[in-house]
């Protein structure tokens, strides 16, 4: 495994910050910005999109109804780079502030819905793009063991 460059990872935990970002802003552009052309995107439901075009309009319409006005964290839990130019990194997100959940999403007692988010990255021309994304719902936190 190579060893992570600083400035690699600090790419990384900034391209995170950004999208969070960009889901504050309900910005379906800004949080696609750094997703590749051709993209694999799996959402919480199981289901399955490919290419930038799609992940950005599935995001621009899930803005504008179930995650309208609700606000996210996301942080980077692991990464583990495979390549020096291919990462993997697990980003533990929570979002608050929906109206309206669809069936199968729940909320934790305070309100907050978590998932878990595992990008794989790849650097090309020193800028780390998202090349596939597969998010996961939390149905309950676990317990520590």
């Amino acid at each position: 495994m190579p060893q992570p460059n600083t400035t690699d990872v600090a790419a990384i935990d900034a391209l995170v910050a950004e999208m969070a970002e960009a889901w504050n802003r309900g910005d379906a552009k800004g949080f696609s910005a750094r997703v590749a052309d051709d993209c694999s995107f799996t959402n919480v439901f199981g289901m399955v999109f490919y290419g930038h075009a799609a992940f950005e309009q599935r995001h621009r319409e899930f803005f504008e109804t179930v995650a309208r006005g609700t606000r996210t964290t996301m942080s980077v839990a692991k990464l583990r780079f495979v390549r020096e130019d291919v990462a993997v990194a697990d980003v533990h997100c929570s979002m608050s502030g929906a109206q309206r959940l669809p069936p199968g999403i729940q909320a934790l007692q305070d309100g907050t819905v978590h998932s878990r988010l595992q990008l794989v990255l790849l650097c090309e021309s020193g800028a780390w793009w998202i090349t596939a994304f597969h998010n996961t719902a939390v149905t309950r936190l676990p317990t520590r063991a």
